[in-house]
C-alpha cells in the first residue's frame, strides 16, 4: 500500500476532518504530509492554516516543521481563503454614466481597487457591484470585463450577462474596444507617436511591470499625441492623450516611463507629486464598444475630475505640442 493512502472521517460543517496515517506511513514534516493529504490546496494555504492554529497533530496543535510518522491521527479545520470572502455585497461610491440590460458604464473615482485581491479582499467596486447589482453574483467577476488601477480614474465596462461578458471580453481580444485617456507626464514631450513594447512583470520588482527587462513579456501597444506643454516652475508638463489598441497592467504608466516621460505623481515609475499631484495622473475619458448582439457602436465620455482639473489649474500653459 503506498504511504499516501490514509483513513478519513467525514465531519461536520464546523468539525475538523481526520485523517489518520497507516503504519507503513514514511515519516516527514507536517506541511508536507497535508500536502499529500489535501492536493486540491495550495502549499502556502496549508501552511497558513497550520500557523494559525487550525491543524492537530495527536491532539497538539502543530507546527510546520513538526514530525509526523506512522498511525499519527491529524485534525485539520479547513479556513475559507481571502478570496472566498471577497464576493461579497459592500455599498462602496461610484458614478454610473449609462446602463442597460447588458453592461454597465461605470466612472470609476481614484483611489478605488477595481477587483479583490492581497491587501484589498473588501471596499472594491467589485463589492460595489455587487451590492447595487444583485444579479451580478451570477456572473463571473461580477461582470467585470477589464480594469483601472486603484489610482487612476474614469470609464471601464461591466457586463451584467454571461453572454455579454463574453462578447466584451471577445471585443477587448480582438482590439475593437476604444479607450481614451488624458494623462499628465514630465517633460516637454512633442508631437505623436506610438509605442510598441512588450510589457510583462519586472524581473527585479515584483510589484512593477516593466518593458526593459520584462519576465513573460505580451505584446502591448500605446498611441500617444501631445496637446498643450504647461510649467511648475521650471519643470516642463505635457498633457497627452493615450489610446490603448491592447490593455497591459500598467501599460501607459510603463510605456510613458520608458519614453523617459513619466506620469505626474506615479512614483512607483519615477515620478513626482508636483503641482498637488497626490497620485499618477491619469484619467480614463472616453470609452467606445459594440453592443453584445446587435453590433451597434456605443461610446461614453466622462469629465476629468476635481483633483486633475486641481493639479491643471497649477500649472502655467504655453503651448500645443
Amino acid at each position: 500500500m503506498p504511504d499516501t493512502e490514509f483513513a478519513t472521517e467525514d465531519a461536520g460543517p464546523d468539525e475538523p476532518t481526520l485523517f489518520t496515517l497507516p503504519l507503513h506511513a514514511l515519516p516527514d514534516r507536517l506541511d508536507k504530509v497535508l500536502a499529500k493529504l489535501l492536493p486540491q490546496h495550495s502549499r502556502s494555504r496549508l501552511q497558513a492554516w497550520i500557523a494559525d492554529g487550525c491543524v492537530q497533530v495527536d491532539g497538539v496543535v502543530g507546527k510546520i516543521r513538526t514530525p509526523v510518522g506512522p498511525g499519527a491521527r491529524i485534525q485539520v479545520w479547513p479556513q475559507q481563503a481571502p478570496e472566498d470572502l471577497a464576493f461579497v455585497p459592500e455599498p462602496v461610491d461610484f458614478g454610473v454614466v449609462a446602463e442597460s440590460p447588458d453592461w454597465i458604464v461605470v466612472d470609476k473615482p481614484a483611489g478605488l481597487v477595481t477587483h479583490p485581491g492581497a491587501g484589498n479582499w473588501h471596499g472594491t467596486l467589485l463589492n460595489g457591484l455587487l451590492h447595487r447589482y444583485p444579479e451580478l453574483l451570477h456572473v463571473a467577476r461580477a461582470g467585470i470585463v477589464h480594469r483601472l488601477d486603484k489610482d487612476t480614474s474614469g470609464l471601464l465596462v461591466v457586463a451584467r450577462t454571461e453572454l455579454a461578458q463574453t462578447a466584451l471580453v471577445r471585443q477587448l481580444q480582438a482590439r475593437t474596444v476604444k479607450r481614451e485617456y488624458c494623462a499628465l507626464v514630465h517633460g516637454a514631450l512633442s508631437g505623436q507617436g506610438t509605442i510598441e513594447a512588450p510589457i510583462g512583470r519586472d524581473a527585479r520588482v515584483p510589484v512593477r511591470m516593466s518593458a526593459d527587462r520584462p519576465l513573460a513579456p505580451k505584446p502591448a501597444i500605446t498611441h500617444y499625441a501631445v496637446q498643450r506643454i504647461g510649467y511648475c516652475g521650471e519643470q516642463p508638463i505635457s498633457e497627452v492623450v493615450c489610446h490603448l489598441e491592447t490593455g497591459r497592467t500598467h501599460q501607459i504608466r510603463v510605456h510613458m516611463a520608458l519614453l523617459k516621460h513619466p506620469l505626474l505623481g506615479d512614483s512607483v515609475y519615477g515620478g513626482r507629486a508636483l503641482a498637488g499631484a497626490t497620485r499618477q495622473m491619469l484619467h480614463a475619458r472616453a470609452l467606445s464598444f459594440q453592443e453584445p448582439g446587435t453590433g451597434q457602436w456605443q461610446s461614453f465620455s466622462a469629465a476629468l475630475p476635481e483633483d486633475f482639473c486641481a493639479v491643471q489649474a497649477q500649472l502655467g500653459w504655453g503651448g500645443k505640442g
